[in-house]
């Protein structure tokens, strides 16, 4: 299949699928007599791979780790346990810096009852 079919199958873009491929997380695929890109199922299953990391919130690294650890089928899957407790530890580590972030702006978002700006509690917080 071409670029544009296999971006559509995978949900990427075809910039996407091109920035993959530079950065080598895909194979480069066979070029036509024309010079188009040519890509099989490998390359599908691998894109789909990689855009399910990335909607996970896998950094482009840990990705390329994760394939990595894909290619060899009789590896550990310890790595892998490691790679993914490290992200569960950066999600875990946004959703307190969110947490906080929902408290500081609950202590004056909607409690404003000023009719200026001026007096504007929302205002003088976001000001300091």
């Amino acid at each position: 299949m071409k670029i544009g079919e296999i971006a559509k199958q995978t949900g990427l873009k075809i910039e996407t699928v091109r920035f993959y491929e530079a950065e080598g997380l895909v194979p480069p695929p066979i070029r036509s007599g024309s010079n188009y890109r040519l890509y099989d199922r490998s390359h599908l299953d691998r894109l789909s791979f990689i855009k399910r990391s990335r909607d996970l919130g896998f950094t482009l690294d840990q990705v390329r780790a994760l394939l990595r650890l894909a290619d060899d089928p009789r590896g550990s899957c310890a790595e892998a346990d490691q790679i993914a407790a490290v992200h569960i530890a950066e999600i875990d580590r946004k959703l307190a810096d969110l947490a906080a972030l929902r408290a500081e702006i609950a202590q004056w978002g909607g409690t404003c009852t000023a009719s200026i700006v001026a007096d504007c509690k929302a205002i003088d917080a976001l000001s300091h």
